[in-house]
């Protein structure tokens, strides 16, 4: 059985690296955000590769990271939940009006991840801004609709994750993967 790559996106701030702890706390392989770490290491060095200072540089790093991860779990089996995927540089490039090179369609096409994509929407409730989201809520709201629109033209199917504690989140994922495979006639399990 080959790993089922699952993406768990949304706009900054709306809980998916919480939902990914609690999955990979469960036992499943979770593969964490490749664009927090590395502004954590860009900042250290003192680096202008980041985010609000050079976009299309940093991008080009993130997408490195994105296919390494990828790669990584082609030996696993079962599941395997992104905090993000490559289709998310794209819309953070859109969102800033900057182009997207043929390369990021490219990878998205050799690295390909289930047709369902669980997406969380804005939650003011929980947003906090922190040393790698420095985006306000609304900015935040903004990228979640480039995001939500650049997934669908991709033609991902996008599942919206509903505003609830992180457990009633996982379960609600892991349910919809199971009901999926029953609908799709699907002989493979979850776990």
């Amino acid at each position: 059985m080959t790993t089922q790559k699952y993406i768990i996106t949304g706009g900054p701030g709306a809980g998916k690296t919480t939902l990914l702890q609690a999955l990979k706390d469960a036992g499943y392989h979770c593969s964490e955000e490749a664009s927090r770490r590395l502004i954590a290491e860009e900042v250290a060095k003192g680096s202008g590769c980041l985010p609000w200072i050079d976009l299309s540089s940093f991008a080009g790093k993130v997408l490195e990271r994105m296919v390494h991860s990828y790669s990584e779990t082609n030996a696993s089996t079962g599941p395997t939940f992104f905090d993000r995927g490559i289709p998310d540089i794209i819309a953070y490039l859109k969102a800033a009006h900057l182009p997207v090179d043929d390369r990021y369609y490219t990878a998205v096409q050799r690295h390909p991840y289930q047709h369902l994509v669980f997406i969380l929407p804005p939650w003011k409730g929980i947003y906090v801004n922190d040393a790698e989201r420095w985006q306000t809520f609304e900015e935040a709201a903004h990228l979640y609709s480039c995001i939500r629109d650049t997934y669908q033209a991709l033609g991902f199917t996008l599942i919206t994750v509903p505003e609830e504690p992180v457990h009633v989140r996982m379960n609600f994922v892991l349910q919809t993967i199971v009901t999926t495979f029953a609908a799709e006639g699907s002989q493979h399990l979850l776990l």
